[in-house]
Formats: structure tokens, sequence, C-alpha cells
């Protein structure tokens, strides 16, 4: 347990979280929205610091990252804890902790992570399967060490990290795979718990200080699958962020608090990746359904197929240099 960064203590004993855009305000012997920072007599925690929950090495492709060093493999890390409440949270065992229950994980530097992803033989280290944001000063430490070694940095989240932290671990973050889980504010209070217009400044905030960005969005049938709400999302990415933005657009499957719904047809994918192309987006890709063909990256200037993927798994990687073999054309990514 460490003292927590960005807060500001206030009256009585309060503190004021800075982190995340909920901004809680909290009580002494209280803890925050994520129910990982407690208020200890007027001083704010982590308590998730170096308590590591999960840790393995994956394909970078199940981030999903499919323009940061195709087939290569990533060492995901993970504690305890989030700041949303998303009733498909696939995660929940480990994301949904109570407010006041002991955090648990097992004690590791980030020394020792770093030098498990070397010894791994990864190329990067992706912050992952809860929300990184949470155990900030733990990512942080660590991803300043793994820059230092060579090794990748990479944020899988929701997007609500506040200006400031994010700007500071900038530096070393060297891409993002982000959220967008619908396109209205009623589906992110009513789903997420959470404001879409908070989201949708974030993600403008990372595409500004140059980090590599990747869009997923779990298409849910009748929550957030309609034409108007893709085309939506589509039109956000291709204005603010740019076409050549890869966006992920996944089957959701029944789980936690939305088990009333069924799986997402591919049809329904299809369809994604119809208005994305129409709206100008180069590349958008079907996750969650492998051997459809939505998973492979094509060249947007000649159609030439660059990648092959099924599911994790790369079949064929024809990059030279970062450029297409049959026409020369640069490819949006971080190839090196």
């Amino acid at each position: 347990m460490i003292e927590a960064l960005f807060y500001e203590k206030a009256a009585d004993r309060q503190v004021c979280c800075k982190l995340c855009r909920f901004q809680c305000t909290i009580k002494a012997g209280r803890r925050g929205h994520c129910n990982v920072r407690e208020n200890r007599g007027g001083t704010l925690y982590s308590l998730v610091y170096g308590k590591v929950i999960a840790e393995h090495v994956d394909p970078i492709e199940k981030k999903p990252l499919f323009h940061l060093l195709p087939g290569s493999r990533t060492f995901s890390v993970a504690t305890e804890g989030c700041n949303f409440r998303c009733r498909h949270c696939q995660n929940y065992s480990i994301a949904q902790v109570g407010s006041d229950t002991p955090v648990h994980g097992t004690q590791r530097t980030p020394a020792e992570i770093v030098q498990s992803a070397l010894e791994s033989g990864c190329r990067s280290i992706a912050y992952t399967y809860t929300e990184p944001t949470i155990f900030y000063e733990f990512a942080f430490d660590t991803a300043r060490l793994a820059s230092e070694a060579g090794l990748h940095n990479i944020f899988v989240t929701n997007g609500y990290i506040s200006q400031e932290p994010l700007a500071k671990i900038a530096p070393y973050l060297a891409a993002a795979n982000i959220d967008l889980k619908g396109f209205s504010e009623t589906f992110y209070r009513d789903i997420v718990g959470a404001k879409l217009s908070e989201v949708l400044a974030s993600i403008v905030a990372y595409k500004q200080l140059g980090i590599w960005l990747e869009i997923t969005t779990l298409i849910i049938p009748e929550l957030n699958d309609s034409d108007a709400e893709l085309r939506g999302i589509a039109d956000f990415i291709a204005s603010n962020l740019g076409t050549d933005t890869p966006w992920h657009v996944s089957q959701f499957y029944p789980t936690y608090r939305l088990t009333d719904r069924q799986r997402t047809p591919a049809a329904t994918l299809r369809r994604a990746r119809d208005i994305g192309t129409a709206a100008g987006l180069h590349f958008v890709y079907e996750g969650n359904i492998p051997g459809e063909g939505g998973e492979n990256t094509a060249c947007p200037d000649c159609g030439e197929i660059i990648v092959k993927r099924n599911g994790f798994r790369v079949s064929s990687n024809r990059l030279q240099d970062g450029c297409c073999p049959a026409c020369g054309a640069k490819i949006a990514g971080i190839w090196a």
C-alpha cells in the first residue's frame, strides 16, 4: 500500500481524487468509486500497488491490437478493481470488488514484471483484464522500467483517465485499445455507469498525445447495435482520430448481469464493418468470430491482403518495413 498520486486534501479529512473522470470526494475511512483507493486519516492510498491478481503471456491480437507487432507476445498484468460497473463485465470476478472487502493478489515489484516479460520473450507489457487507470501508480512505475528495457507499454482501457495522469504516463505508453462501448449517454448511464462525453474527451486526449489507438466496440443486440449508433461511432473515429484508426467490432456473449441477451449475430458484425467502411475507415475488424475473414488486414490503397489472421493466430504477415508488398503504400501502425 502506497500513497496515491493525483489527489487533493480537503476539509474534515476528506480527499478529492483526480485520477479518473469521476473525480471522487472521499470521506475518511472510505474508498473511491473504484473501491481500491482508500482515504485513511486524510491521506489517499492505493490498495493494489504490486498486488497482481492476473499475469499471463498473451498474443498481442488478444488485446486486441492488430497494428502493433502482429504475431508478437505481450505480458499481460492486472490488479483487482475497476471504476466502471458494466453489466456485461467479462472479468467481473476480479474487476467488481466490494467497497469493504480485502484486496487480493500476489505481491510483485515493477522490476519483477519487466523481468518476467523479458524472460517470456514478450515485446510489450499490457495493463489489461481490469482497468489500468485504477492501478496507475503500479502501472506507471512498471511502464517506465519497461520502456528503459526496450518494451512497448499498452493500456487496454475504458477511457476514463483524467488529463494530467494521462499526460504523465504518455511518454512511456506506446499504444492503447480503448473500449467505446456505445454512442449514447443513455447506454453509458444504464449499462456502464459512466458518461459517454467523458470517454470521448479522453479518447481525443490519447490521440493528441501521440499514443497509437485502436478502438473496440462490443456490440450487444438491441442495446447498441442500431445503424445510427454504429454510424455515430464510425463517424467519430473518422473525424477525430483519423481513418487509419482500427475499429474492432466484437461479438457479445451473455455474461454477468446481461444474461438475457443473445450472442451477437455474425451478420450484425458484417453490417458494422460495412458502416465503418462507408464512413471512410480503412481498418474495421470483426472480433470473437474466427474464420469469418473479418480479421485480416488489407492495404487500403490496392486491397492486397497483408496480414492474415484466424482468431489470435497470425498465419501470414507480408508487411515489408511497414509497407504493402504489392503497391508500397505505408500501413499505419507500430511495426518495430
